[in-house]
């Protein structure tokens, strides 16, 4: 799907941002071009006091990435997983409990579905739940993608759910009942020591009353609809380079 709204420029030479040669962008280079194009968008509202959001997955190892260039601008982040704190760490960025930050004005993370109001399926990796509390306290949610993630409904993507290890059957034929097939991820276990459950086969026409309705299972920590808790910022990596929407 073409993505949608004007475009972001950051400085990148054309060239750079079309692949080698002038041929087409894969979808990694796409990945690396909203990695930078977010850090410049939060750049010029970095101080030294500033604490950074940091998700989870290959589009946010890109933002991480291109943050640590400019790590002496801001105090440090709060990440969504172990895997992106390590990363984060092994640029020099300082990373922080959530319990010991005041506030956090940027969260930036990606997504494996978004529809055209904003509402996301996340959680491919499996931080959905720390990607969930970051998101809903941060003053702004920057949600960064390549042109593949855009959808016109939410649930060709696999919808996970973070489940305590003891409810697992029985969430799932709940999860039945509502019309889809659980699967429990193989040898998974969440950094909250909790199990997954992709569910297939629901096209989602209403994510906001689904979202609710899930989470209101007994034994569900939360699922990777991400709609009462939208993005606000939208950036799309695409041939023409990336777009805000």
């Amino acid at each position: 799907m073409v993505a949608r709204g004007r475009a972001f420029r950051y400085g990148k030479p054309h060239s750079q941002m079309t692949g080698l040669k002038g041929g087409a962008m894969d979808q990694d280079q796409k990945k690396q071009q909203v990695g930078e194009a977010a850090t410049a968008f939060i750049k010029p509202r970095l101080t030294n006091r500033s604490i950074v959001g940091v998700g989870t997955g290959s589009t946010a190892n890109c933002f991480i990435d291109a943050l640590a260039d400019h790590r002496q601008l801001f105090d440090g982040a709060v990440a969504s997983s172990e895997a992106s704190a390590d990363r984060l760490a092994s640029h020099g960025i300082p990373v922080y409990d959530l319990n010991t930050v005041d506030e956090i004005e940027f969260y930036v993370d990606g997504a494996d579905e978004i529809d055209g109001s904003n509402h996301m399926i996340k959680g491919g990796g499996g931080a959905l739940t720390r990607e969930k509390i970051l998101a809903s306290v941060a003053k702004q949610f920057v949600c960064i993608i390549d042109d593949s993630k855009r959808v016109r409904q939410l649930g060709h993507y696999p919808l996970p759910v973070e489940v305590i290890p003891m409810a697992r059957s029985a969430v799932a034929r709940s999860l039945v009942g509502l019309g889809g097939r659980p699967v429990l991820r193989e040898n998974f276990v969440t950094d909250n020591g909790n199990v997954i459950l992709d569910v297939f086969d629901l096209l989602i026409s209403s994510p906001v009353e689904l979202e609710a309705e899930i989470n209101h299972l007994t034994g569900v920590l939360t699922n990777g609809l991400f709609a009462r808790r939208k993005a606000d910022v939208v950036m799309v990596g695409t041939e023409r380079g990336p777009l805000v929407e």
